[in-house]
């Protein structure tokens, strides 16, 4: 069992899609430069707009190496982040 909660985390219940970039964004910056490899955006379930835009968003960043739904909970994302 992997324990996804020793990692950074953000969630964004409450957020609306169109202003998930800028705090995705601005949390992928934070922790490369904390130098924190893997970190999880949570987004919920809900309609699945929140959890798209966020695929959509880190699909785009050069700064993300991969990136996959937690398989034990489908409302959050795991992210391997390019560390210099």
């Amino acid at each position: 069992m992997v324990y996804w909660s020793y990692y950074p985390k953000i969630d964004l219940h409450g957020e609306y899609a169109i202003t998930a970039y800028t705090v995705v964004h601005n949390f992928i910056s934070d922790h490369i430069k904390l130098k924190d490899p893997i970190v999880v955006i949570i987004h919920g379930k809900g309609t699945g707009k929140l959890k798209e835009e966020v695929h959509n968003i880190l699909s785009k960043d050069k700064r993300v190496l991969e990136y996959q739904l937690d398989p034990e909970n489908l409302g959050q994302t795991l992210i391997r982040l390019k560390i210099d």
